[in-house]
């Protein structure tokens, strides 16, 4: 695969993931249901609806 097209699919992947992501805090919003992800440490964090 050449360089540029590596760099294209990469860039439509993590754009992708974006948009994914801000469906999910919409939804999550919009459900009142709280986000549950992890912080750098590898702990589990639960953010309440109000706080997104």
């Amino acid at each position: 695969m050449e360089m540029k097209n590596r760099n294209e699919i990469r860039e439509k992947v993590l754009k992708g993931l974006e948009i994914y992501q801000e469906r999910l805090i919409q939804t999550k919003k919009v459900r009142n249901l709280e986000l549950v992800v992890s912080d750098d440490e590898g702990r589990v964090v639960r953010i309440p609806a109000h706080e997104l």
